[in-house]
């Protein structure tokens, strides 16, 4: 049995694959721990696995500055390439910073034979590289290796503040040692990814890591049961942005979709707007993978999760990228054509209306889901990432 220890920022579409590789190496017999600042975390792992919340040797008032820190990244209304710049400058570098020393001393007491550190959260890697400890990287929004690539002079400003960030933790190296150089799980497909030019060997594309979350997430079932309309969709913007645009969006879904022939589940808080349509279902959470199956189409904000588990289902979408990596995402989603792809601050309302009927009445969408959905079950998934896993394992464990 070995000891494993995920490092994840407090970010759900970063947590969620780790639960299902986590789950699976705990099935496996090894001991696994999750290192993070999200304090909820404990109630959504695995049965067996731990948490150490970076959070729990701080002072009341600290605790209370990060949560604040944590509400201000949601309500910060950035948009394509200035997020990037945000999300180093006032997100990551600061976020690493202020954990760099909490991981290393957690690496100390527990004493782990693999870490694996989420691609943003490079000071998992740092204090592994540091220790001596082998570490995996896993790549939970793989938009970012080709977002940089495409775009090369940001390549090159958030490499510099890589390295900064690492001479900062005392690693005078011209090397970015964030991602591992043993082996890194990128969770999507190729066929997704996109063409391009071979990756390093050790960058394997291992398709979602999609698992039946614990928890019983309350749902209107009879409701969506009893309509009689002959289509269903569902409405996401993911839970990274709570800013006043979501007002707007929503707004907008609600004057394209009142009255017509759908049934609309949302996911937002029912006080958002001040009355919804009757056909309308509006919930602050939902069981998003138990929903799916039930569903026509899928309309969201390009977040690297919510897109692979639409696909996984065959379905098609309208995305309309935030921020961040969403906008390749969603240029990918229109390069395969599994969806339509609209500009999330211009469109209008009888876009959203026209693009959805179009998804419906045109199968080619559907078709083109599927076969992304099928390269998915082809990649292997939880099965291959954990063998890739317990291949680094080898030679340091030990087998009874």
């Amino acid at each position: 049995m070995a000891k494993i220890a995920f490092v994840v920022p407090p970010l759900t579409g970063h947590i969620n694959p780790t639960l299902s590789l986590g789950g699976a190496l705990i099935e496996r017999g090894h001991e696994v721990v999750w290192v993070s600042l999200e304090e909820s975390l404990e109630q959504h792992l695995p049965e067996g696995g731990s948490v150490f919340c970076l959070e729990h040797d701080h002072e009341e008032a600290e605790n209370e500055e990060n949560k604040r820190f944590i509400e201000t990244i949601k309500k910060k209304a950035v948009f394509g390439i200035d997020s990037i710049k945000y999300l180093y400058e006032e997100v990551l570098v600061p976020l690493n910073l202020y954990v760099a020393d909490k991981i290393a001393a957690f690496f100390d007491q527990f004493q782990p034979d693999l870490v694996i550190n989420d691609h943003e959260l490079f000071a998992g890697a740092i204090a592994a590289y540091k220790k001596s400890i082998p570490y995996a990287t896993s790549i939970t929004a793989p938009a970012a290796i080709k977002v940089m690539k495409e775009l090369p002079k940001i390549h090159e400003w958030t490499e510099n503040k890589i390295r900064d960030l690492q001479a900062a933790c005392g690693l005078e190296l011209e090397e970015n040692i964030t991602r591992s150089n043993l082996l890194n799980l990128i969770f999507t497909s190729h066929s997704f990814f996109g063409e391009d030019e071979a990756l390093p060997e050790h960058y394997h594309f291992v398709g979602p890591v999609i698992r039946k979350r614990p928890g019983n997430v309350p749902f209107d079932w009879d409701s969506l049961n009893a309509t009689r309309h002959p289509h269903k969709i569902f409405v996401s913007i993911g839970t990274t942005f709570d800013h006043s645009e979501k007002r707007d969006f929503f707004t907008k879904v609600v004057e394209a979709f009142a009255g017509e022939p759908v049934f609309v589940i949302v996911v937002s808080d029912p006080d958002l707007l001040e009355s919804w349509p009757e056909n309308f279902l509006v919930q602050p959470k939902v069981p998003q993978l138990e929903l799916l199956p039930h569903l026509d189409a899928v309309v969201c904000h390009a977040g690297h999760n919510t897109v692979c588990e639409t696909l996984n289902n065959g379905l098609p979408m309208v995305v309309l990228p935030i921020a961040y990596d969403q906008q390749h995402v969603a240029g990918r989603v229109a390069a395969i054509k599994a969806g339509i792809k609209l500009n999330f601050k211009r469109f209008k309302a009888r876009n959203l209306k026209h693009s959805i009927q179009e998804l419906l009445h045109d199968s080619t969408y559907r078709e083109n889901a599927k076969v992304i959905r099928d390269s998915f079950k082809e990649a292997g998934g939880t099965a291959r990432a954990t063998v890739l896993l317990e291949e680094l394992l080898i030679p340091s464990e030990v087998h009874e």
